[in-house]
């Protein structure tokens, strides 16, 4: 027992090393079309919508935005050069289609490179061949630095926080850098196979059941201390309930709960002015979580001109902004129509 006690006592890094942990710069992390709000470390964004609202896709381009290296080899990517991580409890991740946008980013930047020096196509062709090598290496860099966990369950997901910080950790000191992005797809997809089941029986006897409320909790309670060791900016995608609209009288008291220090925009949430287009279903805990950035994301039914090429549109629920952005994916990343 005494043992047990002075390994739990011994120290993970020295204060130095924490310092230099949480002092270090925090870029921003603009992305489109989550660019209208600075992202920073520490924000929790809630990307809210049907299925067919290109949230994953969303999710995917933002890690890819992370891994790659703003310069390399005298190419600019436009990156972060962090490690982004995937936790995919949705079971649907395609990993050939992550590889394959990845390589889309990288081999437009190069293109972009050599297109700037003026080189004519049969140049160009040359220095794609001459590129290759160095664009497969900068992938597998890349590759590296994206860390994926799959999910089956709730407890498994609550198993996954509790041990991620000596993985972050121990990824730190074999990548040398940082996991700047976690990513969880989606947050909601155990929700309604756990409220189905009146209890979660764990596998001590002497410990009690676990009802949805208390997972929800210990689920908000691991990301919250997370956040605290390993400053991250997170991003959670949340499949919508089908039908019309919804009052939030029962979320504006959660809104209204947070200080202007935890929340600098709750002060512009009124009980009269916000209405969300959609029925809330996680339970409080999550919804109380400081959810620093809540944006709805939906299909444009009305294409217009862009009848070729799927269109949709985001709108920020916190802080609650007038503008509706209009986007379309691509191979090559997310772009505002508007």
């Amino acid at each position: 027992m005494g043992s047990h006690a002075k390994a739990w006592l011994v120290e993970d890094e020295s204060a130095r090393e924490m310092l230099d942990r949480v002092l270090t710069e925090r870029p921003f992390l603009l992305l489109p079309p989550l660019h209208r709000v600075p992202l920073r470390v520490g924000n929790v964004v809630e990307l809210v919508g049907p299925s067919s609202s290109s949230k994953t896709h969303i999710l995917i381009q933002a890690a890819i935005t992370c891994i790659l290296p703003k310069l390399w080899k005298g190419v600019s990517y436009g990156g972060l050069g962090h490690s982004a991580m995937f936790i995919d409890l949705d079971c649907r991740f395609d990993v050939l289609r992550f590889s394959e946008l990845l390589n889309h980013r990288i081999m437009e930047a190069a293109n972009g490179s050599s297109s700037k020096v003026g080189c004519h196509q049969k140049d160009s062709e040359a220095q794609f061949e001459r590129m290759k090598p160095y664009n497969e290496e900068l992938f597998a860099l890349c590759m590296k630095r994206f860390l994926y966990i799959r999910c089956y369950d709730s407890s498994e997901f609550l198993a996954t926080l509790k041990t991620l910080h000596y993985r972050l950790q121990k990824e730190r000191e074999v990548h040398g850098v940082n996991v700047h992005l976690l990513l969880i797809d989606s947050i909601g997809a155990f929700h309604w196979v756990d409220r189905g089941s009146s209890s979660f029986p764990l596998e001590c006897d002497n410990r009690k059941s676990w009802h949805l409320q208390n997972v929800s909790e210990a689920v908000v309670q691991e990301i919250r201390r997370l956040l605290l060791v390993h400053p991250m900016l997170v991003m959670a995608t949340k499949a919508v309930v089908l039908g019309n609209k919804y009052s939030t009288n029962e979320l504006t008291w959660n809104y209204r709960k947070w200080s202007a220090v935890d929340n600098p925009y709750s002060r512009n949430i009124t009980s009269s002015d916000q209405q969300l287009p959609y029925r809330e279903y996680m339970p409080a805990a999550w919804q109380n979580m400081h959810l620093s950035c809540p944006c709805y994301v939906d299909d444009d039914l009305v294409n217009g001109e862009h009848q070729n090429n799927s269109i949709y549109l985001l709108k920020w629920l916190l802080p609650p902004l007038n503008s509706l952005d209009k986007f379309t994916v691509r191979d090559t990343g997310v772009f505002i129509l508007s």
